[in-house]
């Protein structure tokens, strides 16, 4: 238990009985959930920071740096934002209850999308709008997810992630 442990959600109790199936089958729930949202976080900073990246012809590994940058901070934010409103605290203490979480399951997302982008060729293009571009995050997207999901999954269990 961490010295947080009252903020967290006891996955195992709180969701099964809610979805009608076992408890772990409820925390997998909670941990998609979770995934969703940290994924909507990333995919804002990936978007941002690939098409900046793209557009002025920057180094691959610049263009990665940036975007994975950007997706930390949009993913903490639309990770903070919740828990400060809905717990009533203050961005410190939001922080301290969501970082470890939130910063494992943003870098999974962040290595599996970049490495899949980058394999298709999605940072290879000259321009963001283009087919090549879109091609590799269609596809690095629900890699993110599905290498993060599980992950979040452990996270739950050891309280080391806090719901939003």
């Amino acid at each position: 238990m961490t010295e947080h442990s009252s903020f967290h959600v006891d996955p195992n109790a709180s969701h099964a009985h809610h979805h009608g199936g076992s408890p772990g089958e409820g925390r997998w729930r909670l941990a998609a959930r979770s995934t969703q949202h940290c994924l909507t976080g990333c995919i804002i900073g990936e978007v941002i920071g690939l098409a900046i990246g793209i557009e002025l012809g920057l180094a691959t590994g610049v263009t990665i740096a940036l975007a994975t940058i950007l997706s930390y901070i949009s993913g903490f934010a639309l990770g903070l934002l919740p828990v400060m409103k809905g717990r009533g605290l203050s961005l410190a203490e939001a922080f301290k209850l969501i970082w470890i979480g939130e910063a494992v399951s943003i870098g999974v997302m962040e290595i599996v999308m970049n490495a899949v982008d980058y394999s298709m060729g999605g940072m290879a293009t000259t321009s963001f709008f283009t087919w090549q571009a879109w091609r590799g995050l269609l596809v690095a997207v629900p890699a993110g997810f599905l290498a993060a999901w599980p992950v979040n999954y452990w996270l739950l269990g050891r309280e080391l992630k806090a719901c939003h």
